[in-house]
């Protein structure tokens, strides 16, 4: 029987993709969320997501550990695997990979219709696909602006079918003071969605006082 992990996974594994959208930082703040929880994390880092992780974070070669920001002697290394986008035929492909949760973060719109449109012949979208099929919970963390009709009609889709969109937008009402504090909002947010326990932020209620005026 599968035991169930203090943040309330069965299986103690989820998949992040990284696509070419904004915020890698969102991503690298994921990752460390996950695997500071303990958790076995499978990532997958497609052609654009590499070189978002170039531009953004100057990361001349992109991997799950540089992106994660952790070196070689790290303990959290043994929970952190990656899968090249190109091999379909990797274990997270099959839905007899059992997972909890599949995060993209951040999401593109193409990524996004992609899914919608039931693709898979890369891997970030064939797991996608399985993680629909198998009822699991699917995050797309959105990172478009504006969106077109067709981005709005396959959120639709994709929220009938059983997957969450949550933008990755950030609120205000903690005050930040830094980017930090959104880069750890919207992470925070897909940890919850993901059922991961964390400290990474505040939540509504706590320390938080608005002004009655």
């Amino acid at each position: 029987m599968p035991t169930t992990h203090q943040s309330g996974l069965k299986h103690n594994r989820v998949i992040v993709g990284v696509t070419g959208a904004s915020g890698a930082l969102y991503a690298r703040r994921v990752i460390r969320g996950l695997l500071d929880a303990s958790v076995e994390t499978h990532v997958i880092i497609t052609p654009p997501g590499q070189r978002l992780c170039h531009d953004e974070l100057g990361l001349e070669r992109p991997s799950a550990a540089t992106l994660a920001g952790i070196d070689d002697a790290n303990p959290a290394n043994s929970l952190l695997h990656q899968h090249p986008n190109a091999d379909i035929g990797a274990s997270v492909a099959s839905g007899s990979f059992l997972c909890d949760a599949m995060i993209i973060v951040p999401c593109s719109a193409s990524s996004l219709n992609a899914i919608a449109a039931g693709l898979g012949d890369n891997l970030l979208r064939r797991a996608a696909a399985v993680a629909l099929k198998e009822r699991r919970t699917l995050i797309l963390a959105l990172r478009e602006s504006p969106l077109s009709l067709i981005d709005a009609n396959n959120i639709a889709t994709l929220t009938a079918a059983g997957a969450t969109i949550a933008p990755a937008s950030p609120g205000f009402y903690l005050n930040p003071t830094s980017i930090d504090d959104l880069i750890n909002f919207v992470a925070a947010k897909m940890l919850d969605l993901a059922g991961v326990n964390h400290s990474i932020s505040a939540r509504w209620g706590e320390n938080t006082a608005i002004d009655p005026n």
